[in-house]
């Protein structure tokens, strides 16, 4: 069973068409969906989460159709979104205080644990904390209830190298059993050199390809320039399937 099938997600806004996106997450798998800003990725993930209205398609999460069974999948996800703040003036304890009444599976010592790794004081106030340090605590938090699936929007961005190497190490470590899998969204196209098993590529709100990250790879060689050596990395896929849009 899958943890995650997207099956022709398309959603609507004035110039802007999410167009029949289709991809399938397998069980202890951490994929990648990378574009460049404004390609859809975030509007996926929102769709997926029914976090705004879909316009067609649909979403099984644990073989389970989303809609029909919502309340019960958002107890096994464990989510972070890019835009998302807090009160600022609020401590962290308080706001830990609230979130965790939603979640039947709360572990209070993992989440002790993930505060205590990622050096988060629970007496600081949210306005004390640094871009990074807020993604730490979302983290923290997406990881306390036992999620089976984690979404995650641009979760190291703000992070230095060493707190985003940390993290991508933590991924690894969280989908090694089997039991959990992860969708990453992200711009920072290196980060999924090291850490990603698959990966989905959306571009101008269309699906380009999703695949094993090494199928991937060998199935954009076509864009080598005649006499380069060895494979092109993500990054270099990418760059060069948008400049060929605008024939740079």
């Amino acid at each position: 069973m899958n943890a995650l099938d997207v099956q022709g997600l398309t959603k609507k806004y004035p110039g802007f068409l999410l167009d029949n996106i289709s991809f399938e997450l397998k069980p202890g798998r951490l994929m990648g969906l990378i574009g460049k800003n404004g390609a859809g990725k975030t509007t996926t993930l929102k769709s997926i989460l029914n976090l705004v209205n879909r316009d067609g398609g649909t979403v099984r999460m644990f073989g389970k159709d989303f809609l029909a069974n919502e309340e019960h999948c958002k107890q096994q996800i464990g989510v972070v979104l890019g835009g998302i703040d807090f009160y600022k003036h609020k401590k962290l304890f308080q706001i830990t205080d609230v979130a965790k009444r939603f979640y039947q599976e709360w572990d209070e010592e993992a989440y002790q644990r993930y505060m205590k790794e990622f050096s988060l004081a629970p007496e600081k106030r949210v306005n004390e904390l640094s871009s990074g340090m807020k993604v730490k605590y979302m983290v923290a938090i997406a990881l306390s209830h036992n999620a089976r699936l984690l979404i995650f929007d641009e979760p190291t961005s703000g992070l230095d190298p060493v707190a985003r190497d940390d993290l991508l190490m933590l991924f690894r470590e969280l989908v090694k059993d089997g039991e959990r899998s992860i969708l990453y969204s992200t711009h920072i196209t290196s980060d999924l050199d090291k850490c990603a098993d698959d990966i989905t590529y959306i571009k101008d709100g269309k699906l380009l390809r999703s695949a094993e990250k090494g199928e991937f790879i060998r199935s954009f060689q076509h864009l080598k320039e005649p006499g380069e050596a060895g494979e092109l990395t993500l990054e270099e896929i990418m760059i060069r399937t948008e400049r060929r849009a605008y024939n740079v």
